[in-house]
């Protein structure tokens, strides 16, 4: 209390109006009086408070974040009260609903300064706000908004309440100072520039109606919180700090005079790098959307987003140049952020009981020092720029490994040149030079250049807009070696690519080479907000599924993962998509037809899929069935027979699986393997599936009933399902020649379908096809040994025991080889070549053609010897 008596003029007349006892316990905050009128009663709690926080905060009694939690507390208080008494004056006796304060900035974030004005958005629903008689909505939401900002604004002898600053909404040269809230949903829908979304991480409803409040954060969610971020918000972002720079040149030098929240290194940079790293990580990691900068550099540090050293070291920067700002706004009430000059400086450096100004400065340097210069990591310049001089752009690409530099050069002067529309803006001009320098390099450093080169000018070529995969790159350097590789190495991910260049963004960082989650948790992911449409719904899974499988294909490119378990995530993505979009179509179906009563619709999975084990290419084998009674109707307003309903639903739900929508395709479904094929229909129930199985099914529809695993129904359904396909598998069916019929559908593949290459690891002799025949033959002669999973099958027969390594090379042959050699023949490529090595696990390529001579080899002796004693008894008969 001294000395805030000595050197601070407006605490030492708060503390001759209050007495020494004014500042209360320091426990509680002050108490408002309900008998003096709001706004008199609101600037006398404002007083008492203003004394109580910074009486704990220089006692050293408040940390922090008690000193700003109790500023930001009675803001919130004080704007609630203010927006009830405005509409109680207006419309006395109504419901205080329909008007919410949103609030942005260090109020959203419950870091208010000492001094610090608000910035809140102000939202109103019409169709709830109160109005007087013949008032329109938007009128009275803009008088109700006024009263709120003149009882907190206005000043007499007890000073004011808090200042408000309304210029954060939506286009505020525009706008009324209250906004209609689905106008305002549309807006940051349709509108928002990157520094608004920013702006939003910090947002929280804060006074008012808060359920509205809330709704509309819920609303514009997926418009700030982006998976596939425009890093050109990055860039802007970063820009804005230096025009800040630039604008306050005179507060950038450290020492007297300092700007403590736009100086280099100051306040601001502090919060600026946690939100752009929360707007990098934040789509895809909900943890990390927290609005306090000090608890957000924690949660990046503990994500492995940022350096935890870093974030230790922002973070106490962040204390020492808050505080120190606090003390300076405690001098006067002010809302400054510099540090004063001469003996004014020594006065805030005693008033926080330092000797002087020296030693304040002294106390702050190594911080603001330290912040800067992980502050400019950010904003640092990139590689030298390529020439623009054809010699010594030569020079420049033969330094960088180019042999033939000729090629090179011609096509860097086609793109400068604004050969394809993608090129031809000035934007995409611009962030092409920024690319350029590290394009080259990594391209210098694919196995072939020139031919990655060309890739990449097919890739230019095809894509619609090139600005923001530029700034992707920009932004992240190391993802142009990665582009190399997959232009390099995968036809098939380059087309994609070619077609959703967003896909890049997925690679941004290091969870983009984790395994995919668990089924519930991508299903969770793919479902869109409550009260979407259905087209929204089949469009979201798209895009999710594409950037699912594009990451698992390029986790084989970069070598990050065993193809066998990106086979096994390929499963999960797809069976996420299809308990999502089936129950979506469903949804839908029930609104004009109503459900059947007793009775729910059920997916089967089989082939690849029910094995969980699917390559980047692979369709969906899918069975459709009913519980229930097929003579059953539906309850809907346009009722159906069970059997129609659930083929016409079926039909549906293909669609939703299949069609392409505008965010792309998504599976080929295939529902062959439904009982009678093609001739029957779509969807039958379990009674009649469970009698086709024990009595009319051929030889090969049980050995693909082999691998069948409900994907879709509820637990008892799939329970029931499964007690099924069980009996029959057991035995329950009829008396097949099973070899025979084996050998003489495979005979049939062989001719109608022959190996598509040399490399056709599926349908070479001695491939998959011949061990999947070899395990579902030997599983149904001996009734056991049933899994849908292909290598725990044989784990669990009496086969030999280098059958497993077998189908695992095999495996991880497939799956590799359906991105890097569609073809299934050999790549020209020595590099692509020992790609595929790697994702073996074989040293070289000749390791790889002796590994797949030797598992094709295990695979026809399996199937030889499963069938040999029927080709005997077929040769006796002969004799």
């Amino acid at each position: 209390m001294a000395r805030a008596r000595d050197y601070s003029p407006f605490l030492a007349i708060l503390l001759e109006r209050e007495g020494e006892q004014g500042a209360g316990t320091l426990a509680d905050p002050p108490l408002i009086s309900a008998d003096l009128g709001t706004g008199k009663a609101l600037r006398l709690a404002r007083r008492r408070l203003a004394l109580q926080v910074a009486i704990g905060d220089l006692s050293g009694m408040f940390d922090l974040s008690a000193v700003t939690h109790r500023l930001t507390n009675f803001a919130d208080l004080a704007l609630d009260q203010a927006i009830h008494t405005a509409i109680l004056e207006r419309t006395p006796g109504a419901a205080p609903k329909g008007f919410v304060a949103i609030a942005l900035g260090k109020q959203g974030s419950r870091e208010l300064n000492y001094s610090s004005d608000i910035d809140p958005i102000f939202l109103f629903d019409p169709r709830t706000l109160p109005t007087r008689h013949n008032e329109e909505p938007v009128d009275a939401a803009v008088r109700i908004g006024r009263r709120v900002i003149e009882l907190l604004q206005a000043r007499d002898a007890d000073g004011y309440v808090l200042r408000v600053d309304l210029r954060l909404r939506p286009t505020p040269e525009v706008t009324p100072i209250a906004v209609p809230v689905d106008a305002a949903i549309v807006y940051y829908e349709s509108q928002a520039l990157p520094w608004e979304r920013a702006a939003f991480i910090r947002a929280r409803p804060a006074a008012g109606d808060l359920a509205l409040g809330q709704s509309f954060l819920d609303a514009i969610r997926p418009f700030i919180w982006r998976r596939s971020l425009d890093f050109g918000a990055i860039g802007e972002i970063v820009e804005i700090t230096r025009r800040i720079r630039d604008h306050h040149s005179q507060g950038q030098t450290f020492g007297p005079g300092y700007d403590l929240k736009r100086g280099r290194g100051g306040i601001r940079e502090v919060e600026f790098f946690a939100q752009i790293h929360q707007l990098i990580h934040g789509g895809r990691d909900p943890a990390l959307r927290i609005g306090d900068t000090r608890s957000a550099l924690a949660a990046l540090a503990a994500a492995g987003r940022i350096d935890p050293a870093e974030a230790r070291a922002l973070t106490d920067a962040y204390v020492a140049l808050r505080t120190a700002e606090h003390r300076v706004q405690m001098i006067d009430d002010r809302q400054t952020h510099s540090l004063p000059t001469g003996e004014a400086l020594d006065r805030v450096a005693r008033l926080d009981g330092r000797e002087d100004g020296a030693a304040l400065l002294a106390h702050l340097l190594p911080h603001v020092t330290r912040v800067a210069e992980i502050f400019d990591r950010l904003a640092a310049p990139g590689a030298a720029a390529l020439s623009t001089d054809p010699d010594k752009l030569c020079g420049q690409l033969a330094d960088a490994g180019f042999g033939d530099t000729e090629v090179a050069l011609a096509r860097i002067r086609s793109w400068r040149a604004g050969r394809y529309p993608a090129l031809r803006s000035a934007a995409a001009q611009t962030a092409l030079e920024a690319v350029l320098p590290g394009l080259i390099g990594a391209l210098a450093e694919a196995p072939e250049p020139e031919a990655a080169l060309n890739r990449l000018d097919r890739l230019f070529e095809r894509l619609p807009s090139a600005v923001n995969i530029f700034r992707l790159l920009e932004a992240r350097p190391a993802l142009a070696v990665l582009l190399v590789q997959l232009l390099s190495h995968a036809p098939t991910l380059a087309d994609e690519l070619a077609r959703r260049p967003d896909l890049l963004d997925g690679l941004i960082d290091a969870s983009a080479f984790e395994p995919v989650p668990d089924i519930a948790e991508l299903a969770a992911e793919m479902r869109v907000r409550r009260g979407s449409d259905y087209q929204a719904q089949l469009d979201h899974v798209r895009r999710i599924v594409a950037d699912r499988r594009f990451a698992l294909g390029a986790q084989i490119i970069a070598g990050a993962s065993d193809p066998l378990a990106v086979a096994a995530g390929y499963s999960r993505v797809a069976e996420a998509a299809i308990d999502v979009l089936a129950q979506a179509a469903v949804d839908e179906f029930a609104r004009p037809h109503g459900l059947v009563p007793e009775s729910e619709f059920v997916i089967l999975a089989l082939g690849r899929l029910g094995g969980g084990a699917l390559t980047h290419a692979s369709d969906l084998d899918l069975v459709y069935l009913f519980t229930g009674d097929f003579a059953a109707e539906s309850d809907g307003p346009k009722p159906l027979g069970a059997t129609l309903y659930y083929n016409r639903l079926a039909q549906r739900v293909s669609a939703a699986l299949s069609v392409p929508t505008a965010a792309g395709p998504l599976y080929p479904i295939d529902t062959r393997l439904r009982p009678s094929g093609n001739q029957g229909p779509l969807v039958v129930n379990f009674e009649s599936f469970a009698r086709y199985q024990r009595e009319s099914a051929w030889t090969w529809e049980h050995m693909a009933l082999t691998r069948a695993r409900p994907v879709f129904g509820s637990p008892a359904a799939r329970a029931a399902l499964q007690a099924i396909i069980s009996d029959v598998l057991a035995g329950n069916r009829p008396e097949r020649d099973i070899v025979g019929d084996a050998l003489k559908m495979r005979a049939e593949m062989a001719t109608h379908k022959p190996p598509a290459g040399p490399l056709d690891a599926k349908l070479l002799p001695g491939g998959l096809v011949d061990l999947e025949f070899a395990v579902h033959v030997r599983q149904l002669q001996t009734h056991r040994g049933f899994d849908p999973h292909l290598g725990r099958a044989i784990e669990a027969l009496d086969l030999a025991p280098s059958l497993g390594p077998a189908h695992d090379l095999l495996t991880r042959m497939i799956v590799t080889l359906r991105l890097v050699a569609p073809d299934a023949t050999q790549p020209d490529m020595p590099a692509t070549r020992a790609l595929i090595a790697r994702a073996l696990r074989l040293d070289d390529w000749p390791a790889v053609v002796a590994a797949l001579d030797s598992a094709r080899q295990e695979v026809t002796a399996a199937w030889k010897g499963v069938t040999d004693g029927h080709v005997a008894r077929r040769d006796g008969d002969r004799t």
